[in-house]
């Protein structure tokens, strides 16, 4: 029996302990971008009714979504705020423009439960890998120390966060670390990284890259530009291009530009010892779209790393496994709207690239498919601009995260040794198998 209408995307389903209702994250991504709700379901009628729809934050918390839990009356779920994922009680009746939050603070709650009045919980935050938490009569309690060892061995260096303003007013959230010894009076490299997406967000969690470019000299630079989530919902309907019917926008690229210009302005008069001279700035998947983006628009930076970037919108719309996606995200279709899909593409711009950049790309990546890659290396060696491209065979969208160990070594050296050489921080140690390491991720260029 089909229980709901096919007017949004129903998810992490939980049915009520003795009941007849479903418990539920809805969503309704008609054009472009709409926040993830908490909802009931009720079986027997169909009846939906949405929970946290006054509550302006998205429940789909990326990583760490799970169905709600029924718990004294109530449900529990995690949503997205800031940079942070807590966890929000929400009232059957409905959530209120702030729900309470059993677990909150600066941290980000990777999967949590409840039963006989304990709440379990695993959480991380910028300078410590996940342990495992409960909260128990009211009192929190850690229950882990499995990273103790690593953080004794590889001492971790803490986020800063600082605010910027963004031109409409939005106060955007970035963070900066900053590398071992830095010296406030000398002089050091930066890289500004930029996430995925484009409607996720970056903050309150362990990643390792960012602890291993800090110790490698660079100050890192990360931050939530419009169009990520853990804001409001308008905030992030900006992306949507200018083509739609519906809350016509700038488009993927122009606001999330400006603020991370903004964000590297703010911490060049934050942190004086940041070489103006020598800044980075990487990326994967959107965020490799934002660094081929940037790139083709200022020549500020000093080196460039686009990873599984999205090059040609256009061809993305009939190659990826996402195909058809994406008009509803610009709000209208590549044959309605070419020029518009042209203007949003880093390829357009090509001609404007000056700045050093390595590619890099997996061979049988299906969400931004390897034509991506190969359309931005052609066009800048026919060119003549500085380019460097790196296959990785066996691969998908996921090799940072899940690729093979080899590979995700091989990455990471690739990386660091680019970004030594363009902006002068350390290099990897040499490794006497690395030109057979390097033949085996088939560099296409030097």
């Amino acid at each position: 029996m089909q229980v709901t209408t096919t007017d949004a995307a129903y998810s992490e389903l939980a049915w009520e302990p003795g009941g007849d209702r479903i418990a539920c994250l809805r969503s309704e991504e008609l054009i472009g971008y709409r926040h993830t709700r908490v909802a009931l379901v009720h079986s027997d009628s169909g009846k939906v009714t949405v929970l946290t729809g006054r509550h302006d934050r998205t429940y789909a918390a990326f990583p760490g979504a799970r169905p709600p839990v029924w718990a004294d009356g109530a449900l529990l779920a995690s949503y997205e705020d800031r940079g942070r994922v807590p966890v929000a009680k929400v009232p059957l009746t409905g959530a209120s423009d702030g729900p309470e939050t059993p677990v909150a603070g600066d941290r980000w709650v990777l999967g949590f439960d409840a039963a006989g009045g304990t709440l379990a919980f695993a959480a991380t935050h910028a300078d410590s890998p996940s342990e495992i938490f409960a909260i128990v009569d009211g009192e929190e309690r850690q229950l882990t120390w499995h990273q103790t060892g690593f953080r004794d061995v590889v001492p971790a260096q803490p986020a800063e966060r600082f605010a910027v303003k963004a031109s409409d007013g939005t106060e955007l959230d970035a963070w900066a670390i900053l590398p071992p010894f830095f010296d406030p009076e000398g002089s050091h490299p930066a890289v500004l990284n930029i996430h995925g997406g484009p409607h996720t967000q970056y903050g309150e969690r362990w990643f390792d890259e960012f602890q291993l470019y800090a110790s490698a000299g660079y100050v890192v630079l990360f931050a939530n530009p419009r169009g990520s989530t853990g804001y409001d919902e308008a905030s992030a309907r900006v992306l949507i291009s200018a083509a739609s019917s519906e809350d016509p926008g700038e488009g993927w690229a122009p606001p999330a530009f400006e603020d991370l210009m903004r964000v590297v302005d703010t911490a060049l008069e934050r942190y004086p010892a940041i070489d103006e001279r020598r800044l980075g700035v990487m990326g994967g998947s959107y965020g490799g779209y934002m660094t081929s983006w940037i790139i083709g628009h200022t020549d500020r930076f000093a080196a460039a790393i686009s990873e599984r970037a999205v090059n040609n919108v256009a061809s993305l719309e009939w190659s990826s496994d996402a195909a058809g996606y994406f008009r509803f995200a610009m709000g209208a279709t590549h044959l309605a709207a070419p020029e518009e899909y042209a203007r949003l593409s880093p390829i357009t711009y090509v001609g404007d690239m000056a700045t050093p950049v390595l590619i890099i790309h997996s061979e049988n990546d299906l969400r931004c498919p390897v034509e991506q890659a190969d359309a931005l290396f052609v066009a800048l060696r026919l060119l003549g601009k500085p380019v460097e491209y790196v296959r990785f065979p066996a691969e998908s969208h996921e090799l940072t995260r899940s690729g093979s160990p080899k590979h995700r070594i091989q990455r990471a050296e690739l990386v660091l040794e680019f970004l030594a050489r363009h902006l002068g921080g350390e290099r990897p140690p040499v490794n006497a198998d690395r030109e057979k390491q390097a033949a085996d991720a088939l560099p296409v260029s030097p």
